[in-house]
């Protein structure tokens, strides 16, 4: 069996709509970067307030992705 060397980037992601699309957000812009996306565990939420309103939801992701260069 092949070994397998990955690495892991710390990401965050924004929407106005929720953690959920935030995620998204956050996938799919890495996506652009990175090659092989493995796993994104998500390790804080928050959100951006604003005269007492909610403005943008925010998620933080560790993100894993084959390494090509081990």
């Amino acid at each position: 069996m092949a070994e397998s060397v990955y690495q892991v980037v710390e990401l965050i992601g924004s929407s106005s709509d929720s953690w959920e699309d935030a995620a998204r957000n956050a996938v799919r812009e890495a996506a652009k970067v990175y090659q092989d996306l493995r796993v994104a565990e998500v390790t804080e939420m928050d959100v951006l307030i604003e005269d007492g309103n909610i403005i943008a939801f925010r998620t933080k992701l560790r993100l894993s992705y084959k390494s090509t260069n081990a």
